[in-house]
């Protein structure tokens, strides 16, 4: 029987690209989405991959939500928090709700899922935990004290994570991607981007598929000697 793996934000963007390459792995996927149902719905009929609405960043609904895939499918082996949202704005001019909303979704959505799958990943003595950072959560990023801080924590809670799975087969890694070719990052202005990809010895943007294959490689079954990494894939842009 297939692993089973829960993808955070999993519908659109990285995240499709992620669920959809673990199924290609052989993996049992479930994708979660927090609100475009449209965007969830037509994922699940092009790709066959199950789909579950909760917001990441809330633990009661992520607990719910778990209950309900291990009752289908059995324990979850694989979980990616990819679930992530921006509120950018200088410190100035941000609020504590732009604050707590980026925090909550972004990081706070890494400790509700790892807390309710990590004793069942102990149970059946293996793990896979790979949670997606940035590079603008190790190099800063004007704008964005929120985002940065978030990410910034996640590496630090996976390096920690790691330790305390390690003696259980349980891995927990960190991918941080640089700039990738999604939704979100062709909303910025042309000019802006093109500034941004200047930047980038590889000379373009990544792609979702870059990234997925990463979180594959290190959600492998004989990826167990790999823990409490931080995998950069961002063409060079930041060596860290």
């Amino acid at each position: 029987m297939s692993r089973v793996a829960l993808v955070t934000g999993g519908t659109r963007g990285i995240g499709a690209a992620i669920s959809v390459a673990l199924k290609n792995a052989g993996r049992t996927v479930v994708a979660n989405y927090a609100g475009n149902d449209a965007a969830a719905d037509a994922f699940h009929k092009e790709t066959g991959i199950d789909v579950i609405k909760f917001d990441a960043g809330n633990f009661e609904q992520c607990a719910e939500a778990v209950k309900q895939i291990e009752a289908k499918y059995g324990v979850i082996e694989i979980l990616v928090n990819n679930a992530g949202i921006t509120r950018d704005a200088v410190l100035s001019k941000m609020n504590r709700d732009m604050w707590d909303a980026v925090i909550d979704t972004n990081l706070g959505s890494c400790f509700n899922l790892c807390k309710l799958t990590f004793d069942g990943m102990k149970a059946h003595k293996f793990g896979r935990i790979v949670n997606i950072g940035s590079i603008n959560g190790q190099a800063g990023q004007y704008g964005q004290v929120n985002y940065a801080a978030a990410k910034s924590g996640i590496h630090g809670f996976t390096k920690a994570l790691a330790q305390e799975g390690a003696r259980f087969s349980i891995t927990a890694n960190a991918v941080a991607p640089g700039y990738v070719d999604t939704d979100m990052v062709r909303s910025v202005p042309p000019d802006v981007l093109e500034k941004i990809i200047a930047k980038i010895p590889r000379g373009r943007l990544g792609t979702a598929e870059d990234i997925a294959r990463g979180v594959v490689f290190l959600t492998a079954d004989e990826a167990d000697f790999i823990t409490g990494s931080t995998l950069s894939i961002n063409g060079g842009q930041h060596m860290y």
